[in-house]
């Protein structure tokens, strides 16, 4: 299979919240970092709704307080994995122009079943999931014509694990790339034949080093990462990657739909 790479020299990775870019795709900043691609990233929300690692904040933190510190991981993160410049989804460049700059909370989850995250029931106002899709996709498109990356990157049409964070921004970032002409690649955690797949085990204490960065939400245990409420899985260095089209994400679309209808239903 051809590089997905061959002739991008700019990528925009796409994520929810802090940690997510080193949870998710962390390995892969690393390794196209080292290539000497500019990397560039965009953070939809802050993560105000994290649980927390216990004994990593005073006890006494509240969301502000959290706010801040996730912002200051990070940054620490960012450093660490080398990525150019990261962005504030709502604050210029990531803000269509005309527009008050705004801040999109994190609009928190439900687990559905294991391994499957659902909408919260009391997701705030002002959350990222419950903001009109048309605002989200401006914001991106914004940045994009901005850093004019040759590649934005994403989650799959699931959002991952199925954060509705995480499947509102995928959804933005994609149609703000198919508006901008810019290709777009969603991230996958298994092997596709219609996907690039890439071991890069060689970028695990880059990988590790970053994660540290996000003291209170995530510990490193060895090989694993231990997450806030106590999930345990290995760190990721393998990740796959699939272009999208409009065809194919318009099939995504309708089955996305389809699933939610369907895990939703016990809950009404």
């Amino acid at each position: 299979m051809t590089d997905i790479f061959d002739g991008v020299d700019s990528v925009l990775f796409a994520h929810a919240h802090p940690d997510d870019e080193t949870l998710a795709s962390g390995a892969l900043i690393a390794d196209l970092v080292s290539r000497g691609m500019r990397v560039t990233l965009l953070t939809a929300s802050r993560g105000e709704r994290g649980e927390i690692v216990a004994g990593a904040l005073p006890a006494n933190t509240d969301a502000d307080a959290l706010t801040r510190a996730r912002e200051a991981e990070l940054a620490g993160a960012v450093a660490t994995l080398g990525i150019s410049a990261q962005y504030w989804l709502g604050l210029g460049p990531a803000r269509a122009p005309g527009l008050t700059p705004r801040r999109y909370r994190d609009s928190g989850m439900e687990w559905i079943r294991p391994g499957l995250a659902g909408p919260a029931g009391d997701a705030d106002a002002d959350a990222l999931s419950v903001a009109p899709l048309a605002e989200v996709v401006d914001d991106v498109a914004a940045l994009i014509a901005a850093e004019r990356p040759s590649l934005v990157i994403s989650y799959d049409s699931g959002g991952g694990y199925g954060h509705p964070d995480h499947v509102r921004i995928r959804d933005a970032a994609l149609a703000a790339s198919v508006a901008a002409g810019v290709a777009f690649a969603e991230l996958l955690e298994a092997p596709a034949a219609d996907a690039s797949w890439f071991s890069l085990t060689e970028h695990q204490p880059v990988v590790v080093a970053a994660l540290k960065c996000h003291a209170s939400q995530l510990t490193v245990v060895g090989d694993d990462v231990v997450h806030s409420g106590g999930q345990r899985e290995p760190i990721g260095t393998d990740v796959g990657l699939r272009l999208v089209t409009t065809a194919t994400a318009a099939v995504a679309a309708a089955d996305r739909a389809t699933e939610s209808q369907d895990l939703l239903a016990p809950l009404r």
